[in-house]
């Protein structure tokens, strides 16, 4: 029996929500890409940083929440460790300028929760200091997401916190990088060059080693 692929559902006419979820073995994993064997056929999906540090060692078994986003020239499937990734990637693409690609880099830079929080506190440096996103987008963000992603009762304060702590490291890392002798701008830049790789849990001092590192 052949099994259907993502041009077979296209040609079907069943759309961009089709295929919701793979379920098989990780055969192949980086930062920004995994294959899914899925009975003798290996599905490459575009992933999150978010999503690549939950996966499971190679030739485990995995399941990834899909989106397949169709344009006239391709077909990609994105692929989420969780439901909340996977809402909110459609959601950021709901914000006009922004596209599957960018959304994917605004998870790789921050979670769902200290994204939320940045939202709701309109943290806009903390957003800008996401990889491809300017201070101009990232004022969309907040003026076009701040009711879609209104926090539940008793929530608010707690995401807040959470944006707060992630921008205060930021601001420590960069400080400290200058007391080591980085110029300011170039502190700053390091600095969120190390958290887009290391993601938004990294430490001040997390941030600080791997900022010196990229300067050699």
């Amino acid at each position: 029996m052949k099994l259907p692929t993502p041009c077979d559902f296209i040609r079907h006419g069943a759309g961009t929500g089709m295929i919701t979820f793979l379920k098989g073995n990780l055969t192949d994993a980086l930062p920004t890409m995994a294959v899914i064997e899925v009975n003798g056929i290996g599905y490459e999906v575009l992933i999150p940083l978010s999503s690549f540090e939950k996966l499971p060692a190679l030739g485990q078994a995995v399941t990834l929440k899909t989106q397949l986003v169709v344009r006239e020239d391709s077909q990609t499937l994105y692929g989420f460790a969780t439901d909340a990734e996977r809402e909110l990637f459609r959601l950021i693409q709901g914000v006009s300028g922004i596209g599957p690609r960018l959304a994917l880099n605004v998870l790789s830079g921050m979670d769902v929760a200290a994204f939320k929080g940045a939202i709701a506190a309109g943290n806009v440096k903390l957003l800008s200091s996401i990889s491809g996103i300017g201070k101009k987008t990232a004022e969309r963000m907040v003026l076009e997401l701040k009711d879609k992603l209104a926090p539940a009762p008793g929530e608010a304060s707690a995401l807040g916190q959470a944006a707060s702590l992630h921008d205060k490291i930021l601001v420590d890392a960069v400080a400290a990088l200058e007391a080591l002798g980085t110029k300011p701008a170039e502190a700053q830049k390091s600095a969120e060059a190390a958290r887009a790789m290391l993601g938004p849990q990294a430490s001040v001092e997390e941030l600080v080693r791997a900022a010196l590192k990229s300067g050699k």
